[in-house]
């Protein structure tokens, strides 16, 4: 009866510590639940300020983010990490297209982040856009160092997906990230073979793998111009592409967005 009880014990002590350890991981000052999503406010070093404020933007300071987690998330472990990227159509930010991706990347297991500044860019620039990303970044290594060494995808629709791969290449070309993929939905021209013959990426950029999504009556990206998208990108040299369709129109199907993230994780074997 002793031994019955002392490993019930035991079992509830365990769940207890690991609920705690769990509970005391903290970001920005905010404790850090698994399968929640913070909404933050964070410090932007003179580095990322200077970038942002590239061609006559003012200076952030201060970034937000929105950042949410698996429902197992410790940050002991390693966590892929999927970067949203808006289109700046209408006024769009990184922040307001996070939504759509937090239920499909968290239940593959991926942090889904989104960064913006605390004020409005004069030019909502490429540089401007990465300079936020970067910084948040920036925070997650300096809470957790481990995460410097986790992998980062971008995914965005229509204009985000076409800022994502000038993003991604400005990235790759400073050893910044270890990028693992490119989500891109309705997306009707290849920016990414250009921002890789702009900005000079090491040669394994090549090797990232490019899941592109379209919708079979999208008027905006219809089929025949996101095959002319893969075309493109194979003709440069990209040696992982794929076009996967779905019946819907200029959207983002959820569902398209966990095949990729398990794709990305194949590959790169993560």
């Amino acid at each position: 009866m002793r031994r019955g009880v002392s490993i019930a014990l035991v079992v509830v002590l365990f769940h207890c510590l690991g609920r705690n350890i769990c509970q005391s991981a903290t970001l920005a000052g905010q404790p850090v639940r698994p399968g929640a999503t913070l909404d933050i406010r964070f410090p932007i070093d003179k580095y990322f300020q200077d970038y942002a404020a590239a061609g006559g933007n003012p200076r952030p300071t201060t970034g937000r983010a929105s950042i949410s987690f698996p429902k197992d998330f410790d940050p002991n472990r390693t966590w892929p990490i999927l970067a949203v990227i808006s289109t700046s159509d209408n006024h769009r930010t990184n922040v307001m297209d996070a939504p759509a991706y937090q239920a499909p990347g968290t239940a593959e297991g991926w942090i889904v982040l989104a960064t913006d500044a605390t004020i409005p860019a004069r030019d909502d620039s490429d540089t401007w856009r990465l300079g936020l990303l970067g910084a948040g970044l920036q925070m997650l290594h300096k809470e957790w160092p481990q995460s410097s060494r986790w992998p980062v995808a971008f995914a965005g629709f229509s204009g985000g997906a076409k800022r994502s791969g000038f993003m991604g290449a400005m990235l790759a070309s400073t050893h910044a990230a270890r990028i693992c993929g490119f989500f891109l939905a309705g997306i009707n021209n290849d920016r990414i073979s250009v921002a890789y013959k702009t900005y000079h990426p090491p040669p394994d950029f090549l090797n990232i793998p490019i899941w592109l999504s379209s919708g079979i009556t999208d008027p905006i990206a219809p089929p025949f111009k996101q095959e002319h998208v893969r075309a493109s990108l194979v003709n440069t040299g990209f040696k992982h592409v794929r076009l996967e369709s779905f019946a819907g129109g200029h959207e983002l199907d959820p569902s398209q967005v966990r095949l990729a993230l398990r794709w990305f994780r194949q590959l790169g074997n993560f």
